[in-house]
């Protein structure tokens, strides 16, 4: 029996179809990817799958009593509670146990009740059975495989920000080590040797998963089957991620061939139908034909999917510096860092490369004047033109469209210009008319990269822009900034998007 079962799965945004007439399973020890187009649907079907939203059709059948952890990167946390304490709230359980243990021993004090023993022994060996003596240990090792120990175990997880936040919510989920996890982008605010961690925790682990990741190299590492989301349906290939892209390529070439010959011969046979239905002697057998030609169950034509179009206007390029930094001191209530010194030329691309948390985004936001600097000086050129885009983004009214968000941006823009624009990055047809709110991590990423490529820049300065991205979405972002003119700077955590992009280096880790 499998741990899941999905039959005849449909939903829609209005009337935009997401799914019609889904069908998988997820089996024991089955790690399972998640892939598929910027907006085909995959967040809305965990968010399905874990009841955050109600689906329209079809059937979803858990294995009863089976405990699945959802990762929701965007919970709120209580203030008050230290990170080591949140973390403990994995295993609320046994501590719950081990206060009435502890008030059992406190009765015991001062009576003998034989009773009040046994239970005092019965609750001790379920506490040694389960491991809650080694806890402490436990949390350490998963707080220091996220990187979460380098923010403080006693910090207030209220304090904290929405990467960091999101870290330790991923934390507590593995903790809690339930028999399915169901994951959205948890690779989104880790460096490298954070996913490396979570790579192997993952390819150890006991349960099944369900992961949605743009991030290839972790997927491909970790993964035994693969279900991808197109054209509102899915198809589930064996193997990890190369093994489908293999899959997958072998059986398009397969179903271009066979669309090939079938349309080959339907141009045939209705050439043959039109020369031969008005002859006496041929007609009956062209009347035959014709019924045998609309029996066939035609294949539609192979369809490719839209690919984004980004490029961005560079405005007056100036020689010298575009930017100069000199003994900066980033921070809050004290520096996060030593005083840094260093200067970006006209046209340059620069990287601003660390573990997460340590400062990178604090270090752009003090920049642009988000935050005040705590000594030091630094200056933009004065015919500089920034186009900002944050890591963590609320839209002013997540109500408006798409397309009502960039028309009132550009009120210059004509409908035909605006809906041009959109498509560019890859925002077409319905989904053109929804909410904001409803769009994916990715749709609502492209928006954001939609407004930059409307306005001339000469210095783009990009938060983690890949976040959300699909992998070809991500190789048009790149085409697009090595084409760039301007200057640039650049915080990511995947290297192989900086890599051949940038042609210098700030690596904050060496400066602490």
């Amino acid at each position: 029996m499998s741990l899941l079962k999905v039959e005849n799965l449909h939903h829609a945004f209005g009337e935009n179809v997401l799914f019609n007439g889904i069908n998988f399973d997820l089996f024991e020890r089955e790690k399972m990817g998640l892939v598929g187009l910027n907006g085909s649907g995959k967040s809305t079907l965990l968010k399905i799958l874990t009841d955050e939203l109600i689906h329209e059709d079809g059937i979803i059948q858990w294995r009863p009593n089976l405990s699945v952890g959802y990762l929701d990167q965007y919970r709120e946390l209580n203030a008050g509670l230290s990170i080591r304490e949140y973390l403990q709230t994995a295993f609320a359980k046994l501590y719950a146990l081990e206060g009435k243990y502890n008030e059992i021993n406190k009765i015991l004090e001062t009576s003998a009740d034989m009773k009040k023993i046994q239970q005092a022994a019965t609750c001790q060996e379920e506490l040694i059975n389960s491991g809650f003596y080694e806890l402490d240990n436990h949390i350490d090792r998963v707080a220091a495989g996220l990187g979460i120990n380098s923010l403080g175990m006693d910090k207030d997880v209220a304090k904290l920000s929405g990467g960091q936040r999101a870290k330790v919510i991923l934390g507590k989920l593995l903790l809690e080590s339930p028999s399915v996890l169901i994951m959205d982008e948890p690779t989104n605010f880790l460096d490298k040797a954070h996913i490396e961690w979570l790579s192997r925790f993952l390819q150890e682990f006991k349960g099944a998963f369900i992961i949605v990741s743009h991030h290839y190299d972790f997927l491909d590492g970790i993964t035994n089957c693969i279900c991808e989301i197109e054209f509102q349906n899915m198809i589930k290939y064996k193997g990890n991620l190369t093994a489908y892209l293999n899959s997958k390529d072998m059986r398009r070439q397969q179903y271009i061939k066979n669309y090939t010959v079938q349309k080959k011969w339907i141009e045939k046979t209705e050439n043959y139908i039109a020369r031969n239905k008005a002859r006496a002697s041929t007609a009956t057998l062209a009347r035959s034909r014709q019924k045998m030609l609309a029996r066939v169950d035609r294949l539609p034509p192979p369809r490719d999917n839209v690919k984004p179009n980004f490029s961005f206007k560079c405005d007056w390029m100036g020689n010298g510096y575009v930017l100069e930094v000199n003994e900066l001191e980033i921070g809050y209530d004290k520096a996060l860092l030593p005083r840094l010194n260093f200067k970006l030329a006209w046209g340059a691309k620069m990287a601003v490369t660390g573990f997460n948390g340590i400062g990178k985004t604090s270090l752009v936001r003090t920049l642009l004047g988000e935050i005040p600097a705590l000594f030091g000086k630094h200056g933009f050129h004065e015919r500089v033109k920034i186009g900002y885009f944050q890591q963590e983004y609320a839209w002013d009214n997540d109500n408006l469209t798409s397309y009502d968000y960039i028309s009132g941006l550009f009120p210059e823009m004509n409908q035909r210009e605006v809906r041009g624009a959109l498509a560019r990055v890859g925002i077409v047809g319905k989904h053109l008319l929804r909410p904001l709110s409803s769009l994916s991590g990715g749709e609502q990423a492209k928006v954001r990269l939609c407004r930059l490529t409307l306005t001339s820049n000469n210095l783009l300065v990009l938060d983690e822009p890949t976040n959300h991205l699909d992998t070809a979405a991500k190789e048009v972002l790149h085409k697009a900034l090595l084409e760039y003119s301007g200057s640039v700077i650049l915080i990511s955590h995947e290297k192989s998007f900086s890599t051949g992009l940038a042609d210098t280096f700030l690596d904050i880790e060496e400066l602490i």
